[in-house]
């Protein structure tokens, strides 16, 4: 059995009044055991709104029994939130994702409905016909999601809420406290993808499916940080904007309780609308292919001979061996590596050259035993075989 307990009342009355949803408001309870984030999005509301306003001193949800995150006592007492005493209160989207948010839900001031709508079974059903229609072999999954910057300000701003809150009753919240959005989020859709596509989710698989959060109408959020702290913010190489999570992070953990709270308002506003999802991506690690190859002819290169964009030979032993790995294991591209190299006019005999193929993001992994011996002995269909390799197995 797990409780919400007493001390987390007012800090809860506090911030379901402020717009936060329940799955939040357990996070800066330090609520951090996946079973009650793990329930139907309206029974944990409605079993928080009962809790609030029944006489009952103890929300009771079903699950383990471990302690809450630590709850600290102050030593000076009560703690502020300023040092005046004063409280402070365009890219493409892919329309075929969304959410479902019922209408008479408000769209959380902090997750900006990431633990709303995004939590729930209809939406992982969404991003797994995706993944089953990509066409990629795998037998287990890392699931990697992106949320917008501007999410680690709004969560500054509720911290700096609850921290005052706790305050008045000498107690504090470190801001390590907090269950992570992501450790939540993790919590909730880990085993629904895993139900749906039959396979183990694993940190250390090389399937990755992506999934791009955003929310235009909360871009500005992170702005002020560019002013205040404007030495955390500088261009960077295939970044679109300078304000990145690492980015506003930094400004954050720089930034005085008293400037963050003339700058952004606490609680963060309500949002009208719900995030949105920028991209699903699935893609697979690199899978590596070693051998040596022989060459019998004096008229191979052995990479593309192209000088000033013509082509001076029909072929080369890169593409005699790449193209059919390429095709076998359904890459994307490859990058051929081979240990020295002959002129064109040299052949390779002996033992053969060894060499290697990384192919990049291929989308079939498995092969039967015989399919193994078929692919390890590549013979290059090229002029009286002018190229012949042996894969390593």
């Amino acid at each position: 059995m797990f409780p919400l307990k007493e001390e987390n009342r007012r800090v809860a009355q506090l911030l379901l009044r402020s717009g936060t949803c329940p799955r939040c408001i357990f996070r800066f309870c330090g609520v951090d055991l996946p079973a009650p984030y793990k329930r139907p999005y309206k029974e944990l509301l409605d079993d928080l709104q009962t809790f609030l306003e029944s006489e009952n001193r103890e929300l009771i949800l079903e699950g383990p029994d471990p302690p809450l995150k630590k709850i600290r006592l102050h030593e000076d007492g009560v703690d502020t939130l300023s040092a005046n005493g004063e409280e402070g209160v365009s890219v493409t989207e892919d329309e075929n994702m969304a959410a479902t948010k019922p209408s008479n839900w408000r769209v959380c001031n902090v997750c900006l409905g990431i633990l709303q709508g995004f939590c729930e079974k209809d939406f992982i059903t969404e991003v797994c016909q995706k993944v089953e229609a990509s066409g990629f072999e795998f037998t287990s999954v890392v699931l990697s999601v992106s949320f917008p910057p501007q999410l680690s300000v709004r969560e500054h701003a509720a911290w700096l809420l609850v921290k005052q809150e706790m305050g008045k009753q000498s107690l504090s919240l470190g801001r390590n406290d907090v269950v992570q959005l992501k450790e939540a989020y993790k919590w909730i859709t880990h085993p629904l993808f895993s139900e749906e596509l039959g396979v183990p989710t694993d940190g250390k698989s090389l399937f990755e499916v992506s999934v791009v959060f955003a929310h235009p109408e909360t871009l500005q959020d992170c702005h002020f940080l560019g002013e205040v702290c404007p030495d955390c913010f500088k261009p960077a190489k295939n970044k679109q904007s300078v304000f990145t999570r690492m980015a506003v992070l930094k400004a954050l953990s720089r930034i005085k309780e008293e400037d963050f709270l003339t700058q952004f308002p606490c609680p963060p506003d309500s949002p009208k609308t719900i995030c949105t999802v920028l991209e699903v991506e699935c893609t697979h690690g690199a899978v590596f292919v070693a051998g040596r190859y022989n060459k019998y002819s004096r008229n191979l290169p052995q990479t593309p001979w192209i000088i000033d964009g013509e082509r001076k030979m029909e072929s080369s032993v890169e593409e005699l061996i790449s193209d059919h790995l390429l095709a076998v294991f359904k890459a994307e591209s490859f990058n051929f590596s081979s240990s020295g190299r002959e002129d064109v006019d040299v052949r390779t005999l002996g033992n053969g050259r060894p060499f290697a193929v990384e192919l990049l993001n291929p989308h079939r992994v498995h092969f039967t035993s015989q399919e193994i011996k078929e692919l390890q002995q590549v013979r290059a269909a090229w002029p009286c075989q002018a190229c012949v390799c042996q894969l390593c197995a």
